[in-house]
């Protein structure tokens, strides 16, 4: 019997039938549980001098993908794989949860697949904190800050969320809004959110406005369909805000849907930001207005940078990339007599 068998009975890809017998975590369990019992009726054994001998050489790049509905990391990924290809390098993506261990993943995979770099597009600093000591292959970070971690092998490459956000708020105050909701991530200090929430918290203390994060923002993942929910819930909450800023255009959008079903109007009712600068956000209706980060520099940068690092030897870089705001149809900026 071979792999291929294994794949015809079970009625499984290959692939999903390797990554089974290689213990990969990217698998469902239902997936698992089937491809095993096919390998156990028929007493399959793998040829574990073909598996050692693929495994000794280190061959393709992996990147590590947070979250699957994450629009921008789409469009970055998409520039990623196609600037490595240019270079004639293997690339081995996986999509992980939101909320998943990816140090803990990639630790896995580098035992299974032996890597010779990671690429990570998301991250949990917690996590990067407590278990990226234990791997010694070149890594870069891409949108998230790791510069105060101190790796010899970790370089990132990142917007600077708290200014951006702070810009939003300002932009808002500038438009007369005074009652500002805030939708997304959470408040760990870990995570993106936090700095986007800090950069708020800055901008509401500089302005004298009040920002009570226990009413007026509202956690969810990065998800249309999170999105949707939050807003709902927010706005129950707090009927009287003037605006909302989205931590994610994907956010953003799912909370139009449900401003659409209150009976809101955007933005004569009601003003959205949202934070990304996906493509989709400049075909929403109305035009979504949104902190633009910049894919292709992140792209190019992540790449170069890690294939330097595979090559050379080289002290990890760590910088900010540009962003813009983009003003568009989503905001409307409130008559003085109306300013609250």
């Amino acid at each position: 019997m071979t792999i291929k068998d294994i794949a015809r009975l079970s009625g499984y890809s290959l692939g999903t039938v390797s990554r089974v017998l290689n213990h990969h975590p990217d698998v469902s369990e239902q997936a698992r549980k089937k491809v095993m019992a096919v390998v156990e009726e028929h007493g399959f054994e793998p040829n574990a001098n073909a598996k050692h001998l693929k495994m000794r050489t280190r061959t393709s790049i992996a990147v590590l993908v947070k979250g699957s509905h994450n629009m921008l990391f789409s469009d970055i990924l998409e520039r990623i794989q196609a600037k490595f290809e240019a270079r004639g390098e293997e690339v081995y993506v996986a999509y992980l949860d939101e909320d998943a261990n990816e140090v803990q993943y990639a630790l896995s995979l580098a035992r299974q697949r032996r890597p010779k770099g990671f690429l990570f597009l998301g991250g949990d600093m917690e996590f990067f904190r407590k278990d990226f000591k234990h791997l010694t292959v070149p890594c870069v970070l891409l949108t998230n800050f790791g510069g105060d971690l101190g790796y010899d092998n970790l370089s990132s490459f990142s917007t600077d969320d708290m200014t951006a956000s702070e810009q939003v708020m300002d932009y808002l105050y500038d438009c007369g809004h005074r009652k500002i909701g805030v939708l997304g991530g959470n408040l760990s200090i870990d995570q993106i959110s936090y700095r986007r929430i800090k950069g708020v918290c800055r901008s509401a203390r500089k302005k004298g406005i009040l920002f009570d994060t226990g009413r007026q923002y509202e956690p969810c993942r990065y998800s249309m369909a999170d999105g949707y929910q939050a807003a709902r819930r927010l706005l129950e909450r707090e009927p009287s805000l003037t605006a909302v800023f989205a931590l994610g255009d994907v956010i953003a959008l799912g909370a139009m849907r449900a401003m659409a079903d209150l009976g809101l109007r955007i933005p004569e009712d009601i003003s959205v930001v949202g934070y990304d600068g996906i493509p989709s956000s400049e075909y929403s209706i109305p035009r979504l207005s949104t902190v633009r980060q910049n894919p292709e520099q992140l792209a190019d940068k992540g790449v170069r940078t890690l294939l330097q690092a595979i090559h050379y030897e080289m002290p990890p870089v760590h910088e900010r990339v540009p962003f813009e705001l983009v003003s568009r149809e989503s905001v409307r900026r409130l008559p003085a007599d109306a300013e609250r």
